[in-house]
Parts: structure tokens; C-alpha cells; sequence
């Protein structure tokens, strides 16, 4: 580490308060020479994908999440007013909700918001709220899983102050999803139980014509705004999925935008060492030497940002773990992602990282800003927020004289704008990244094949219970009966057993459990 090498590995957009540091990457100056035409090659992909191309071959789409925080650049009228009128839709309904125009059926005003949702439709509102949100006057609570126990813990929260006057914004693309599903159907049943129209508190965002738009026109809900299909879920914080939210909680939507959009210019730039999404997408193909080597642990120092190692995940993890190339070719793609926030993993993991197996490199985010205000000295001439700088600090130079690897993000405070900033700075990385690997980035294979093997077992589930009966039964007879896998057929018992369908007794080992019908 030297003066010199973090000058020259050391880019700076001094006007949006932003920097990014790989002088601890153990980079060159220049990029191997076979990368350069790739290197060529993912700029050129970048522009015709903003310009319309089908850059997701795959299922024959367009990717339009770059126009989401400027319209204009979309390349047909119809796809530029699919952005700007529901975005001015959008705000004028928050705006409404917040100053209690749009009210409750009993006439009073709505007091706290539940997001139901997942994946993407979840983890991007639950990053906003959770950076920016934190003073809202509407809280905002989130059935993100279909967890029943998860649903109860949520519904006994929003009883504290009320289902009557909690809106409800119910996210999904297809409507289909599981999970977003029965979680509103859930919701549907508290509020039916409390005696109150489900619909007169509800909101849609979904796609036009979707099993979702028809379930709210059916149950007057209160308001739709639109999903579209060129939107993925893990790139769609900025559009109607999480820009709905946000504008319900009082954050400053179009700063968020400004910052996106701010920092697509500095990277929209066809060259690489002042674009700092190309630069971070060598960074990683260098540490992972192309093909995911090394994993990336994401240590965000400020609270605000806890939950961005955990949307990351899914940006980074979904859109770059891919087993085969555009070329057909098994590669095996990806880039593991964990994280938590600076200084707490100082007393969690940091010592694996330091002292371990040497399979990762760190992605550090420095907010320079400890608090806005004066601080109080924790000991003579220093705060908490030195205190928070030094760990970082110590951190990073102790990992490098242990041979690891890290890269550092800085921004001067946590903001609409700046978050903004690096929702789209990683965005672009994983394009970039995706075209240096020639591969899909925006299409989820694997996801399909996981909701088609729960489809298959849910099938067999109900199978299953259709072969109890007084008698006691173990698994292979069942199994043999339905021509089915005994193990598969053992875990539906058991879940039966556990959940009150059916009663169990434990035998010598799993295939001599026996299980009857209950009651």
C-alpha cells in the first residue's frame, strides 16, 4: 500500500461526493490485454441495450430499468409515458394518502402501511425504508415470506394501532407468485375477521391484464399502478415496486431518481478509467479471476445501510449466477454475496476474514458523515463517529497486511441522492460484469426450476393426505401405492404430523414412523 498507488487507483466524482478506492485490489493500471475487446464489447451492449435492444434473449425482452430514472432516453413515446404518468400518478396518490385525502372507510386517516411482496418487490422497498424511511409518519411493515408464524408476528403488530387503518400494497408482477399470494389472501382473512373490506384498504402494483389486476378490479381496490415486463424484479427499486412505497413513507422520490440518474451519466461514458461501473466490474472479474472465484462481502459502516449486503444478494447473485454462457457454453457463473455493517462484524467475523481461508474480498461503504449535528466527545477529543472511522480504517489496512483484498465506496451522507447513486453504480456493474462473461444477466432460470420442484411437492402433498386413514401407515407403502419417492413421501407425512393433519409415532428409524389421520 502506497501514497501513490491509492492516487492512481483512487476515482473520484468530486461533484455528486463520490469516490471509489481499489488501491488495496492489487490491480494493474490497465486491464489484461485479452480483456480489452470484451471490455469494447460491454460498452457496446450497454447502449444498445439502452436503446431498445432485446438484451434478454432468453425470454425475448427488452431491459428497460435505465429509463426509470430518466423517461426521455426510452426509445418510443409509448415507453417514455410508461414512465412519466405513473410516476406523477403515483406521487399525487401518496401525497393524498399522507395528508389523509384518501381515507380509511371509517372516514379517519390511514396511520401505517403493509408491503406484501418478495424477493425484489420486497427487498427494495425494505432497503428504502430502512435507509430513508426511518422517520415516516406512515411505518411501513412487510409479509415477505409465507411463513404462518412470520404472518401472525406482523399481524399482531399492525393490531397495535389498528388493521382499519393500515393500507395495504400488495406487489407482484404476475400475481401468481406463491408467496405474494397467500400472503394477501392472509391479509384478506384478518381483515375479513375484523369485519372489514379488504379491498377499501388495499393497492396493486402489477402487470397490465395480470391475475393480480383482475383479483383488484374484482375487490375495488383502491388503486393500481403498473409493473412492466421490461422491468426484473431484482432491478426494480426505482420503478412502481418501490418508488409506491417510498412516496408513501415521505422520501424524496425524485432525488433518488436524480442520484440514479447522476450517476448513469458518469458511467454511461464509453471509456474505462473514468467510468466507475466498469472499473468496479474488472475489480470483480480480477478477484474472482473471471469466473466467481472469490466471494464478495459487503461492509456497509452506517446502520442505515444494513440491509444493502442483503439486496445485493439478490441484484449480484440472481443476475450473475448462471450455468451456462449466451453461447450455450456450461460456465457456471456467479458471485457469492454476504454482509452485514461495520463495526458490528468486527465482533462477528472479521476474525475468519483476517485469520481465515483467504475466498473473498470486501466491499467497503464509507459514509464520511457520522451524524448531522454536534457530537459529544466519548473520551477526550474523539466521538463516536471517530470511533466509527477507525474501525473502518483498521479494518481495511489489517485485512491488507494479511494479504486480503478491498475496495472502498464513499459517500458524504446517506441521502435519497446517494443511495440513488449506488443503486445504479451496482446495477451497472452487474451489466458490465454479465457482458466481460458473456452471459444472460437478466433472466432467472434456476428461481423457475425451484417454483417448479415446489409445485411438484405441493402436488404430492396432496396426495399424501388423501392416503391417510385410521390405520397407521409408514412411508413406503404410501410411496409405493402412489409411485412415488418414499423420502419425498416421509418429509409430507411429516409435515402433516406437524401441523395437526395427522398423528405420528416414532419408530427404530424413519421408514418405521407411522402416521394416521388425526382425529
Amino acid at each position: 500500500m502506497s501514497w501513490q498507488t491509492y492516487n492512481q487507483q483512487l476515482l473520484r466524482y468530486p461533484q455528486l461526493g463520490f469516490s471509489l478506492d481499489l488501491s488495496l485490489m492489487g490491480m494493474g493500471d490497465s486491464p489484461p490485454p485479452e480483456l480489452v475487446p470484451r471490455i469494447a464489447k460491454a460498452f457496446a451492449d450497454m447502449e444498445a441495450l439502452e436503446a431498445g435492444a432485446i438484451s434478454n434473449p432468453d425470454e425475448h425482452r427488452m431491459v428497460g430499468h435505465y429509463w426509470l430514472r430518466n423517461g426521455k432516453l426510452a426509445p418510443t413515446p409509448q415507453l417514455q409515458a410508461a414512465i412519466s404518468e405513473p410516476l406523477a400518478a403515483l406521487k399525487g396518490f401518496a401525497a393524498a394518502v399522507r395528508s389523509g385525502e384518501v381515507r380509511t372507510p371509517s372516514g379517519g386517516a390511514f396511520a401505517q402501511v403493509l408491503l406484501i411482496g418478495i424477493g425484489g418487490s420486497a427487498l427494495g422497498p425494505q432497503l428504502l425504508a430502512e435507509a430513508l424511511g426511518q422517520q415516516a409518519r406512515l411505518p411501513l411493515h412487510f409479509f415477505d415470506n409465507t411463513d404462518p408464524a412470520g404472518i401472525d408476528a406482523v399481524l399482531a403488530r399492525l393490531a397495535k394501532m389498528g388493521l382499519d387503518k393500515t393500507l395495504v400494497l400488495v406487489i407482484s408482477k404476475s400475481g401468481g407468485t406463491p408467496e405474494t399470494r397467500n400472503g394477501m389472501l392472509e391479509a384478506q382473512a384478518a381483515y375479513t375477521a375484523a369485519g372489514l373490506d379488504f379491498g377499501r384498504h388495499a393497492v396493486a402494483v402489477t402487470g397490465a391484464g395480470s391475475q393480480l389486476e383482475r383479483y383488484a378490479i374484482a375487490q375495488n381496490f383502491i388503486a393500481r399502478f403498473p409493473m412492466e415486463d421490461w422491468v426484473g424484479g431484482r432491478t426494480s427499486v426505482l420503478s412502481t415496486v418501490g418508488l409506491v412505497p417510498a412516496a408513501l413513507l415521505g422520501i424524496d422520490i425524485d432525488a433518488l431518481l436524480a442520484g440514479a440518474a447522476a450517476m448513469d451519466i458518469q458511467t454511461r461514458k464509453p471509456e474505462m478509467a473514468g467510468n466507475a461501473a466498469m472499473r468496479l466490474a474488472l475489480a470483480w472479474y480480477h478477484a474472482g479471476a473471471g469466473h466467481g472465484a472469490k466471494d464478495m462481502v459487503v461492509l456497509p459502516y452506517k446502520d442505515a445501510l444494513v440491509l444493502l449486503s442483503k439486496y445485493l444478494q439478490q441484484l449480484v447473485m440472481e443476475s450473475l449466477g448462471k450455468e451456462r454462457d449466451l453461447d450455450g457454453n456450461v460456465v457456471n457463473q456467479g458471485i457469492a454475496v454476504y454482509g452485514n455493517k461495520g463495526s458490528t462484524d468486527q465482533h462477528a467475523y472479521v476474525q475468519q476474514l483476517r485469520d481465515g481461508v483467504n475466498n473473498f474480498f470486501v466491499t467497503f461503504i464509507e459514509v464520511r458523515q457520522g451524524r448531522a449535528g454536534a457530537s459529544i466527545e466519548v473520551e477526550p477529543g474523539f466521538t463516536s463517529g471517530d470511533y466509527l472511522q477507525g474501525f473502518f480504517r483498521g479494518t481495511r489496512k489489517a485485512l491488507h497486511e494479511s494479504g486480503r483484498q478491498s475496495l472502498t465506496l464513499s459517500i458524504p451522507q446517506v441521502t435519497p441522492f446517494h443511495l440513488g447513486l449506488l443503486i445504479a453504480l451496482f446495477e451497472r456493474a452487474v451489466s458490465f460484469y454479465a457482458s466481460l462473461v458473456n452471459i444472460n444477466a437478466y433472466h432467472q432460470p434456476g428461481v423457475e426450476a425451484g417454483k417448479k420442484a415446489a409445485g411438484i411437492f405441493l402436488t404430492l402433498l396432496g396426495k399424501v393426505r388423501g392416503q391417510l386413514s385410521a390405520t397407521p401407515q409408514a412411508a413406503d407403502p404410501i410411496a409405493t401405492t402412489l409411485g412415488a419417492d418414499a423420502e419425498d413421501v416421509y418429509h409430507c407425512l411429516s409435515h402433516l404430523a406437524a401441523n395437526g393433519v395427522a398423528l405420528t409415532e416414532i419408530g427404530a428409524t424413519a421408514a418405521e414412523d407411522t402416521f394416521w389421520l388425526a382425529g
